[in-house]
């Protein structure tokens, strides 16, 4: 069975919930703008973190080079949406 291609808003609604559950942030305060650096307060560590998830979530290998220019949610979702395309 084939993956169906995910919209944004399902990519942005699959990361909001894993920033949610791995970081113990509050859903109401991620946004596409927010910054994951300043405004959610994720570290190197936790970025790591959150491409692991997503390697799992898509079953695609993920290039850092892909995140190196990631700071906000929609980012995420931009470089996300990308990899599912290939």
């Amino acid at each position: 069975m084939t993956e169906v291609a995910k919209s944004q808003a399902e990519i942005f609604d699959h990361i909001a919930g894993v920033l949610v559950d791995l970081f113990e942030l509050e859903r109401e305060d991620i946004t596409p703008e927010s910054n994951l650096y300043e405004d959610l307060d994720i570290d190197s560590i936790d970025a790591i973190d959150l491409v692991v998830e997503l390697k799992q979530w898509t079953g695609k290998k993920i290039q850092p080079e892909a995140f190196k220019a990631v700071r906000t949610v929609q980012d995420v979702v931009n470089a996300v949406d990308q990899l599912l395309q290939k």
